[in-house]
């Protein structure tokens, strides 16, 4: 029995994660052009080129004026609120049906875009400096949630028999947990390949490039570090993830493993993020090269939730929309 109350308070909960994101993305875009203006009138003489001040390179940002300061606050207060009300969504719907709350393709996309907030919001308050990759991160977040509201939305009802299973708590658990760090993983890696491409127009205009909103950005060895310590913490994850999956697959059809399309490219993502950590720690591979691993294996997670599902047959193709 559903509880349909419940199911669209859930639905209700899904459009104010939304407004409250996309609030947020506004805020985050506001701190940086207020931080950016006063930054262009510290470094930019009247009609003159970028002078950056004594001491301070080009890449380096000047003291954060308070009313950025001030929007910042705001803006990750409304990311918090709406991780908030977006837990909802999935704490609603799960109640409403009496199961857990990803059993579709919808129910787990919109988890798996959580985990990313929420990782992100622990990032920032960890590193306040990391504060600035929120519009960054947020935009996609709301890009995300608009797209599985339209193509993915599932009406809230029972599991279906094959997911009927103690392993659902365990394999799509802990899938969902190393998807939305891995999300986290790759746009930091993207900004990283922006930010070093950035500090090299910088560094070839000798201090005569013009203040950019790039500038406020986390220095490029934050950015690769923070891509590279989240891999780190979501491979164990994701390589868990397979396994518990294999394990389920012996229980349900009688063997480990059958290159069935899902096993497949959870798979290549596994080697994708193992390229990636070797290649991190690799002489030579260091930097541009291994950020491309990187946004390579965020690539393939995602072509791998939505291609078996949508365009794919096999066995793994229940959970539809």
């Amino acid at each position: 029995m559903i509880d349909e109350s419940l199911a669209a308070l859930s639905d209700t909960l899904f459009s104010v994660s939304v407004g409250l994101y996309s609030l947020a993305v506004v805020a985050f875009c506001a701190e940086l052009a207020f931080g950016r203006s006063r930054q262009s009138r510290a470094l930019v003489g009247a009609g003159g080129p970028a002078v950056p001040p004594a001491g301070a390179s080009a890449a380096t940002p000047a003291a954060e004026p308070a009313g950025a300061r001030r929007l910042g606050l705001v803006a990750m207060v409304l990311t918090g609120l709406g991780a908030v009300t977006h837990a909802g969504v999935l704490v609603a719907r799960g109640m409403a049906t009496d199961r857990l709350p990803w059993g579709n393709m919808y129910e787990f996309a919109t988890a798996v875009v959580l985990v990313a907030v929420v990782a992100y919001l622990v990032l920032a308050v960890r590193a306040p400096s990391l504060r600035h990759i929120g519009v960054f991160l947020l935009a996609p977040v709301v890009l995300s949630m608009v797209l599985i509201g339209l193509f993915l939305y599932a009406e809230a009802g029972p599991l279906v028999a094959a997911l009927r299973s103690s392993w659902l708590a365990i394999h799509v658990s802990t899938a969902t947990i190393g998807f939305g760090i891995f999300f986290v993983s790759g746009i930091a890696s993207v900004l990283y390949l922006v930010r070093t491409r950035r500090d090299a127009t910088v560094a070839a205009g000798a201090g005569t490039a013009a203040p950019s909103l790039l500038d406020r950005l986390p220095t490029a060895a934050a950015l690769d570090r923070t891509a590279h310590r989240t891999a780190v913490f979501g491979f164990p994850i994701w390589t868990f993830a397979v396994i518990a999956g294999a394990i389920w697959a012996e229980s349900a059809w009688g063997r480990f493993w059958g290159w069935d399309p899902k096993e497949t490219w959870a798979f290549i993502a596994w080697i994708v993020y193992a390229a990636y950590l070797h290649a991190r720690t690799t002489a030579g591979w260091r930097g541009r090269p291994s950020a491309w691993i990187n946004i390579v294996g965020l690539a393939v997670m995602i072509f791998n939730l939505l291609f078996v599902n949508l365009v794919s047959t096999g066995l793994h193709s229940y959970g539809g929309v």
